[in-house]
């Protein structure tokens, strides 16, 4: 495969692939945020998550885009956003989308997340129900106090080279709560971790290609890069304590589950009063990707 430069790899490029989308910039919270916007009618926000960018959706923001006004974000400290050193709390990180969300002229929107995109989305929905349409959440709840007990030994047999539902080995989540350290490991190394990470929660590993992997890897391997997706999990706790406070909300929400399917079950059952719960068959953790046009359709269904 011929190398590819950083300009082949920028967001000015990437949206090329996309007709009918175009970048967007703006200031929240005092930081710059990344967007990616097209199509029309009632407003969709879509927010990835590690170790991925707005580029996640991509097969997905044509199909949305014929119903929705789709607007992909690249998170705090994801991208072509900035990447301040405080604020990765994910109550601060829905406050940004919900300053963007009213800076694009919007009151209400449908949000979605994925990952941590995932767990920002159900904070906006926490903390600003009043501009939360409806909510949909693939693969992973917020962080709450069962965390706490996520095993870092695995059972014996159970460290296997694809994910065990049952028995995940997330070894990366303790790894990315020490500060400065994966910075020195990993700079120029990156794509060392995320191969590793597509190849244990893949179930169809050609969903992402070595040019989509390639765009990851230019979005994160910097030092700020490295420091600011590790600091999404670094305020674990600073979420698991909000989490408290959360009451159930009362928006529709649609989970859709891979590997933690279980997990998301668990969790929505006590905080989604109108609750729709799907299972992502044939699919590893990165739905979006794996299965892009069936999720799409799901969540068309949902939001109708």
């Amino acid at each position: 495969m011929k190398a590819m430069s950083p300009i082949d790899l920028n967001d000015a490029s990437l949206v090329r692939k996309l007709p009918g989308f175009s970048n967007g910039y703006a200031m929240v919270n005092g930081i710059k945020l990344h967007y990616v916007t097209g199509g029309t009618g009632k407003p969709l926000v879509l927010l990835p998550g590690w170790p991925e960018t707005w580029w996640s959706y991509r097969e997905m923001m044509p199909i949305l885009a014929k119903h929705y006004t789709v607007i992909a974000v690249d998170l705090r400290g994801m991208g072509g956003s900035d990447k301040p050193e405080t604020g990765y709390d994910k109550k601060t990180m829905a406050g940004d989308i919900y300053e963007l969300v009213h800076q694009l002229g919007y009151q209400r929107v449908f949000i979605l997340g994925h990952d941590i995109g995932s767990m920002v989305a159900f904070s906006f929905a926490a903390n600003h129900p009043d501009a939360t349409l409806k909510l949909v959440m693939l693969d992973i709840p917020h962080p709450d106090e069962s965390w706490f007990s996520i095993p870092m030994i695995p059972p014996p047999g159970k460290i296997t080279e694809k994910i065990d539902e049952d028995h995940a080995f997330q070894w990366w989540f303790a790894f990315h709560q020490i500060k400065e350290l994966p910075e020195e490991l990993l700079l120029g190394r990156v794509h060392l971790e995320h191969d590793w990470i597509f190849h244990y929660l893949l179930y169809d590993e050609t969903a992402i290609s070595a040019f989509d992997r390639a765009v990851y890897v230019n979005a994160y391997d910097s030092k700020d890069g490295i420091r600011a997706g590790n600091a999404w999990y670094q305020a674990f706790s600073q979420d698991i304590e909000d989490d408290k406070n959360y009451q159930a909300v009362q928006m529709p929400v649609l989970g859709i589950g891979g590997p933690a399917y279980k997990r998301l079950q668990a969790y929505l059952s006590g905080k989604a009063s109108n609750l729709t719960l799907l299972k992502a068959e044939d699919s590893g953790h990165f739905i979006t990707e794996e299965k892009p046009g069936e999720t799409a359709a799901q969540i068309i269904d949902f939001l109708q």
